[in-house]
């Protein structure tokens, strides 16, 4: 089985899971030289190296001008000719927000099934077959692709290993694009935030505050523990929605769906649709004052105390244990 992988990068940095996509592909193909990647970007040759020993013996290079920024149109394009070149049966990618605009357009490029934000991922000898969270969290759902020389997936960030099973360097081949730039479409700029911190959908660790933040300056408190543990702050819809964080901090069925190591829940309730957004996290950790509240009932650790006492006392003994 030939198992093609779109390895996703911003500003010349790899996303972490585009290693855990390369890692399932590794597993799935079985021979290494059944499996390629897609780098896409505006200088991305010199990223080949930082592939080496996650399983792709090829490394497919769409590199220009018409790609310095994520344009779906451009994307689509070289994942095409990329899968002329190798002729894969799989393609995998991640679920973030670039994955969940690229895949399907290119799963309906070729006709192929296409599986999303799957959680378990095998071959079942006809096609692809998985396990997928749905109704926020309430139910694992078993979905699978049927027929089609093509079959596609899309895997949730931060559940899948990712595992450097050795050192050879990848060989790299550059494609030729026809139909990169089109005037349907121009991606003018991106803007950023200014945090240089791990998006929320990427992060291993994350510190988020609910309404009981009060407001806005408050956060600062959260942000005084992230930097010590290497988090990233999050806040729920509430917070969002009363000013205090912005919307790209939103956690929950209306924000980002977020599953790290360590998520810590300061002063959140746990409505469903905060729940729908974290709940697969390996370990969660809720401070709040009310001991009734839902978030407790799916916490692996609770506290109840008022989170502006907690959270500087959990900081202190932070810095404490990591020296």
């Amino acid at each position: 089985m030939k198992v093609l992988v779109f390895v996703e990068q911003r500003d010349g940095k790899i996303k972490s899971s585009a290693f855990e996509a390369l890692s399932v592909a590794a597993k799935l193909a079985g021979n290494p030289g059944d499996v390629a990647a897609v780098l896409i970007g505006s200088g991305v040759g010199g990223l080949t190296g930082s592939l080496a020993g996650y399983g792709a013996d090829t490394v497919f290079t769409a590199d220009g001008g018409d790609f310095t920024h994520f344009n779906v149109l451009a994307y689509a394009a070289a994942m095409q000719e990329a899968v002329k070149a190798f002729s894969p049966q799989v393609i995998l990618g991640a679920a973030t927000p670039m994955g969940r605009d690229l895949f399907p357009r290119l799963a309906a490029r070729l006709d192929a099934g296409l599986m999303t934000d799957v959680t378990e991922l095998s071959w079942s000898g006809s096609g692809l077959a998985g396990t997928k969270p749905m109704y926020a969290g309430k139910c694992l759902a078993q979905v699978a692709t049927q027929g089609g020389a093509v079959h596609m997936a899309s895997i949730r960030p931060n559940v899948f290993p990712a595992n450097k099973s050795g050192a050879g360097a990848a060989k790299a081949q550059a494609l030729t694009v026809s139909g990169a730039s089109s005037d349907r479409l121009k991606t003018v700029e991106i803007r950023k935030g200014k945090s240089a911190k791990p998006d929320l959908t990427e992060a291993h660790v994350i510190i988020s505050g609910g309404r009981a933040m009060a407001n806005a300056d408050n956060f600062k408190i959260l942000n005084e523990c992230a930097d010590v543990i290497g988090a990233t702050v999050g806040a729920s819809r509430a917070a969002v929605d009363s000013g205090y964080a912005t919307h790209d901090m939103q956690v929950g069925q209306t924000g980002k769906t977020v599953n790290p190591n360590l998520y810590i829940a300061c002063g959140i309730s746990g409505s469903i649709q905060h729940m729908a957004g974290m709940r697969t996290s390996k370990v969660i950790v809720a401070i709040n004052t009310d001991a009734d509240a839902p978030i407790f009932g799916v916490a692996n650790y609770g506290i109840v105390a008022d989170l502006f006492q907690a959270v500087p006392i959990m900081t202190k003994k932070f810095k404490e244990l990591l020296g």
